[in-house]
């Protein structure tokens, strides 16, 4: 009789476990990036970038599911000079690897994504007219808010479009051309993010 009921008991584990397990799921991403610093006076977004990175999401109903993410995220800004009046070339590289949390909503092959991350910058450079500068060194973290929305192209295969903009200053100190977001003056990553993710099975 206790054999009986710990077979029954075994086999209702594994089929709740392999239930439980069928939520989750994981992934890779790989994509381009175009960002530009707000604040530093230069204005577009000019700067070309890589992404990539791994999830793992966790369905929690039928249309709802949060996802975790470690990607590698390429920011910062670019001024390339002109024939005409601006003779100034600036070049900003800064490296991060980042940690977002999506709360996402899906609607037959569209999923609309939404979230903080952190930032955790690995490198950095910056150049002004091809000499390197140091003035105001990047801070070490950073925090963003994350918007985007996905499409399934088949089970496997789908393409994300994300915003990424920074909440705090991404500069250790304030200065001249600093503008105003949220609670502080400061200089800001924004960034537009086109990847393309595979489905683990």
């Amino acid at each position: 009789m206790i054999n009986k009921h710990l077979q029954i008991f075994i086999l209702l584990f594994f089929v709740s476990a392999t239930g439980f397990a069928q939520k989750f799921h994981g992934g890779l991403s790989l994509g381009l990036v175009a960002s530009q610093v707000a604040g530093d006076t230069y204005s577009g977004y000019n700067k070309a970038g890589i992404y990539g990175g791994a999830y793992v999401s966790f369905d929690f109903g039928q249309r709802s599911a949060l996802q975790l993410e470690l990607t590698y995220f390429q920011k910062g800004s670019r001024e390339n000079p002109d024939s005409l009046n601006n003779f100034t070339s600036y070049i900003f590289r800064a490296n991060y690897v980042e940690l977002p949390l999506f709360y996402q909503y899906k609607v037959n092959r569209f999923t609309v994504e939404i979230g903080p991350s952190a930032g955790f910058l690995l490198g950095y450079s910056e150049e002004m007219d091809q000499l390197p500068v140091n003035l105001n060194p990047p801070a070490l973290i950073t925090i963003q808010i994350n918007l985007g929305i996905r499409y399934d192209i088949n089970n496997s295969w789908g393409v994300d479009f994300r915003t990424n903009n920074s909440l705090l200053n991404i500069r250790k100190n304030n200065v001249t051309g600093d503008i105003w977001r949220l609670v502080d003056y400061g200089q800001y990553h924004d960034a537009l993010v086109l990847s393309v993710f595979y489905k683990l099975k």
